[in-house]
């Protein structure tokens, strides 16, 4: 969770990374991709034909993953484009096997951080590492990307699971992760949980945190939302990153050098 500059970050690692520095302004973005990826994929699959919406998801992922693996070092827009798509098909991933497969929301929660909780173990074993200031390889860029796609149909699982299982509503399961979200930092600087561990608590959390709003906005009133639609709110939500993320890029130009960050 501690923040290192990219100067720092080349020391410790020795190249270039392709991921960004955790920042405030880090876990910002990260939420509101969260949020524009639940509403992005709604807005698909009611609006277009279901296969067709599941399909352009599944088609921008792997251009996604494409521009993202032939970039050499962290590129705000390719990253955060990346980021994006995983939140939109893996939001597809966990809806589709609840509404086309029938599989209840706790059973996909358990499947997704069960499918997580292997990623982890195979990473730390193959790599002697979780922390993501050292993707510096393409075999640990494959790692990461697999925990975040993880991450977000399980946050996705774990969101519906609150909001619609459990009837906590929206509002009240983004209430909820709020204060989840707020554990790890807490543990951390209370010196009870280690920063790579806080890291992923609460890149976790993000998903149904971002989500749970996302819907809240965008659902009907007799779902408890505002009614705003989700596409309006898609758009909404992609604007403020489209700034954030150029915000992003202006300071990483203004980095001399090659950039390796955290």
């Amino acid at each position: 969770m501690t923040r290192l500059s990219p100067a720092t970050a080349r020391a410790a690692v020795g190249t270039v990374s392709t991921v960004p520095e955790v920042t405030a302004l880090f876990w910002i973005v990260k939420v509101l991709t969260t949020g524009t990826g639940e509403t992005t994929s709604d807005f698909l699959v009611t609006h277009v034909d279901p296969v067709a919406g599941v399909g352009l998801g599944f088609v921008g992922f792997v251009v996604a993953m494409v521009l993202q693996f032939r970039a050499r070092r962290y590129v705000p827009a390719v990253y955060w484009f990346a980021v994006v798509m995983v939140s939109v098909f893996g939001t597809m991933c966990a809806d589709v096997l609840h509404v086309v497969i029938g599989v209840p929301y706790v059973a996909s929660a358990v499947g997704f951080a069960v499918v997580l909780a292997a990623v982890f173990l195979v990473w730390r074993r193959t790599e002697g590492t979780l922390a993501i200031h050292s993707i510096t390889t393409r075999r640990r860029e494959v790692f990461y990307w697999l925990t975040v796609l993880s991450t977000f149909a399980l946050g996705t699982a774990v969101g519906d699971l609150t909001a619609t299982s459990l009837h906590l509503g929206y509002l009240a399961s983004g209430l909820l992760f709020a204060v989840v979200m707020a554990i790890p930092a807490a543990l951390h600087r209370g010196r009870m949980l280690g920063p790579i561990a806080a890291f992923w608590f609460a890149y976790v959390v993000t998903r149904p945190l971002g989500a749970s709003f996302a819907d809240w906005m965008g659902v009907s009133h007799a779902r408890g939302g505002l009614a705003w639609g989700t596409g309006p709110v898609s758009l909404a939500l992609l604007a403020v990153i489209v700034v954030l993320v150029a915000v992003l890029a202006r300071r990483e130009r203004s980095v001399p050098g090659p950039s390796a960050v955290e």
